[in-house]
């Protein structure tokens, strides 16, 4: 299939997405993604225009016993600030309007094109809150990858936990426990929480195609989403990593999922001061699933758990939800 040359819809895009009778039809999605970390992730707004300045302890005042008339030294915690960035995802939408009246049914039409807009930026966001560097590219922000990719010599090196893989066909499985002090995603200070859109209607828009200067009139589109994501406490955030996909797959040397969830959850402080859930991509909890057949006869604590009507995995009482934004071609973290 031939790759567009513009990002406009032409007669052909038009053409194949009419059914027999002329109608608009009901497009299977099939490049869409489960990113359930877009749904139960907890999000504040920013203290800056731009993100959000996080006040963090460093270190804790010194203590001592001491005798009758005789006195200890004063002393004091020390603390330290971080500025976490924001980004902003953007896209546009330009239809012409010809186009889009050619079997009058407008409004479908641009129902149609608004959920593929939708879907990618939901992906594109998911993507960054796992690998996104605003340290290579400053128009992002900085995911949980960058902030978790060593584990020796770094201070958070204790919350990697490595699922003994190598080469570069691994995947990572993440316990996060969300909280205004452990870990949050972030809008700018005065913007709005969220995808956001705005239909500018018909507008008069320059051509890219044929003679320079020439003008169309179009429907007009535009989705915008301002966000980052917040580490407060590192402690609260807990990466697996090295889970070998052609291992797991083939259950030969396979990362033991059970085990290093069980590490990963005694990783965290306090439950009760966060919202913990675990996340992977399909095919960890694919595998994972068929890990687990064991656990349940046995009594592991792995189960399915009945969370807002939705049946869905837990383990130990925290949900397990499905990222396909999570790669399978991770380098080896060390």
């Amino acid at each position: 299939m031939a790759a567009l040359n513009t990002g406009a819809l032409t007669l052909a895009d038009w053409a194949k997405r009419l059914d027999p009778d002329g109608k608009v039809p009901t497009i299977v999605e099939m490049l869409s993604q489960t990113n359930e970390i877009l749904t139960d992730m907890r999000w504040i707004e920013g203290n800056l225009p731009t993100g959000h300045r996080v006040t963090i302890r460093t270190g804790l005042p010194a203590v001592a016993w001491r005798l009758i008339n005789n006195g200890i030294t004063p002393s004091k915690s020390t603390t330290a600030q971080v500025d976490e960035q924001t980004g902003m995802l953007e896209a546009w939408s330009e239809v012409d309007t010809e186009l889009a009246k050619l079997n009058g049914n407008v409004g479908s039409f641009r129902l149609s094109e608004a959920q593929a807009f939708i879907e990618a930026m939901n992906q594109e966001m998911a993507q960054t809150l796992f690998y996104g560097n605003g340290g290579l590219a400053p128009e992002e922000f900085t995911g949980l990858s960058p902030r978790f990719s060593a584990i020796s010599g770094a201070t958070n090196g204790r919350n990697v936990l490595s699922g003994g893989g190598a080469g570069s066909d691994n995947s990572s499985m993440w316990l996060v426990g969300w909280g205004e002090n452990t870990a949050t995603g972030l809008f700018p200070k005065g913007s709005l929480a969220g995808l956001s859109h705005s239909d500018y209607g018909e507008v008069t828009v320059e051509v890219t195609n044929g003679i320079a200067g020439q003008r169309m009139r179009a429907l007009q589109e535009r989705w915008q989403w301002k966000a980052g994501v917040s580490v407060k406490d590192w402690r609260y955030v807990v990466r697996i990593c090295n889970i070998d996909i052609s291992n797991l797959v083939a259950k030969i040397s396979a990362a033991d999922l059970t085990e290093l969830m069980i590490k990963a959850i005694h990783r965290i402080p306090a439950m009760g001061m966060c919202t913990p859930a675990f996340y992977c991509n399909r095919t960890v909890f694919e595998m994972l699933d068929i890990q687990r057949r064991d656990d349940v006869i046995s009594g592991g604590g792995l189960k399915y758990e009945n969370v807002d009507g939705v049946v869905r995995p837990a383990f130990r009482g925290i949900p397990i939800n499905k990222c396909d934004a999570l790669l399978e071609t991770e380098a080896t973290v060390v």
